[in-house]
Protein backbone atom coordinates (compact mmCIF):
# COMPACT_ATOMS: atom_id res chain seq x y z
CA UNK A 1 0.00 0.00 0.00
CA UNK A 2 1.20 3.34 -0.91
CA UNK A 3 1.22 6.31 1.58
CA UNK A 4 2.51 9.47 1.65
CA UNK A 5 4.10 9.75 5.66
CA UNK A 6 5.98 13.34 6.46
CA UNK A 7 6.22 14.16 2.93
CA UNK A 8 7.76 11.54 1.37
CA UNK A 9 6.07 8.35 -0.37
CA UNK A 10 6.34 4.92 1.11
CA UNK A 11 5.07 1.06 0.11
CA UNK A 12 4.30 -0.87 3.01
CA UNK A 13 3.19 -4.45 3.03
CA UNK A 14 1.51 -5.55 6.14
CA UNK A 15 4.25 -9.04 6.15
CA UNK A 16 7.19 -6.16 5.84
CA UNK A 17 6.46 -4.41 8.60
CA UNK A 18 5.63 -7.28 10.86
CA UNK A 19 9.10 -8.60 9.77
CA UNK A 20 10.72 -5.02 10.64
CA UNK A 21 8.94 -4.69 14.00
CA UNK A 22 10.28 -8.45 14.76
CA UNK A 23 13.11 -8.00 16.49
CA UNK A 24 12.37 -4.44 18.07
CA UNK A 25 11.67 -4.34 21.84
CA UNK A 26 8.59 -2.39 22.47
CA UNK A 27 9.01 1.04 24.50
CA UNK A 28 6.28 2.16 27.15
CA UNK A 29 3.14 3.02 25.63
CA UNK A 30 2.49 6.45 26.55
CA UNK A 31 0.11 8.28 23.82
CA UNK A 32 -1.39 6.27 20.64
CA UNK A 33 -0.23 2.61 19.94
CA UNK A 34 -0.39 -0.13 17.44
CA UNK A 35 -0.51 -3.70 18.24
CA UNK A 36 1.64 -5.92 15.86
CA UNK A 37 2.66 -9.60 16.55
CA UNK A 38 0.83 -9.50 19.77
CA UNK A 39 3.16 -6.83 21.20
CA UNK A 40 1.65 -2.89 21.71
CA UNK A 41 4.12 -0.23 20.69
CA UNK A 42 3.48 3.31 20.23
CA UNK A 43 2.82 4.57 16.95
CA UNK A 44 5.86 6.94 16.62
CA UNK A 45 8.36 4.00 17.87
CA UNK A 46 6.78 2.39 14.77
CA UNK A 47 6.76 5.13 12.37
CA UNK A 48 10.72 5.77 13.15
CA UNK A 49 11.20 2.23 12.00
CA UNK A 50 9.67 2.05 9.12
CA UNK A 51 10.56 5.76 7.60
CA UNK A 52 13.67 6.06 9.37
CA UNK A 53 13.12 9.18 9.93
CA UNK A 54 13.02 11.61 13.38
CA UNK A 55 10.09 11.23 15.30
CA UNK A 56 9.51 14.97 14.96
CA UNK A 57 8.84 14.64 11.19
CA UNK A 58 5.66 13.09 11.10
CA UNK A 59 2.57 12.87 13.20
CA UNK A 60 0.74 9.87 15.24
CA UNK A 61 -2.04 10.45 12.96
CA UNK A 62 -0.75 9.80 9.56
CA UNK A 63 1.35 6.44 10.98
CA UNK A 64 -2.00 5.11 12.83
CA UNK A 65 -3.43 5.99 9.26
CA UNK A 66 -1.28 3.63 7.59
CA UNK A 67 -1.11 1.13 10.04
CA UNK A 68 -5.37 0.87 9.93
CA UNK A 69 -5.25 0.64 6.44
CA UNK A 70 -2.65 -2.65 6.82
CA UNK A 71 -5.56 -4.15 8.95
CA UNK A 72 -3.00 -3.54 12.41
CA UNK A 73 -5.40 -2.57 15.24
CA UNK A 74 -4.47 0.75 16.86
CA UNK A 75 -5.37 2.29 20.01
CA UNK A 76 -5.80 5.59 21.26
CA UNK A 77 -3.65 6.82 24.48
CA UNK A 78 -3.93 4.15 26.90
CA UNK A 79 -5.39 4.86 30.57
CA UNK A 80 -7.02 8.41 30.10
CA UNK A 81 -9.95 7.51 32.40
CA UNK A 82 -8.03 6.00 34.99
CA UNK A 83 -5.87 9.50 34.93
CA UNK A 84 -8.61 11.35 34.75
CA UNK A 85 -10.12 9.50 37.70
CA UNK A 86 -7.80 9.38 39.85
CA UNK A 87 -7.78 13.08 39.96
CA UNK A 88 -11.11 13.64 40.93
CA UNK A 89 -11.35 10.14 43.27
CA UNK A 90 -8.65 9.63 46.49
CA UNK A 91 -6.48 7.04 46.05
CA UNK A 92 -8.26 4.68 47.82
CA UNK A 93 -11.41 5.33 45.67
CA UNK A 94 -9.30 5.04 42.72
CA UNK A 95 -8.00 1.55 43.56
CA UNK A 96 -11.24 0.29 44.63
CA UNK A 97 -12.65 1.50 40.86
CA UNK A 98 -9.84 -0.07 38.86
CA UNK A 99 -10.30 -3.07 41.02
CA UNK A 100 -14.47 -2.89 40.49
CA UNK A 101 -15.24 -3.34 44.44
CA UNK A 102 -16.79 -0.11 46.55
CA UNK A 103 -14.44 2.06 48.65
CA UNK A 104 -15.33 2.08 52.29
CA UNK A 105 -13.32 4.56 53.97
Amino acid sequence: MRCIIAGFPFDLVKAEVQDRMRGVKPEPVTGECVIISRRTYPVKQVGQVLTRQDRRDFTAEQITRAMTRLGFTCRPTPHVAAVTAAAVLSPLQAAAAMLGTPAYS
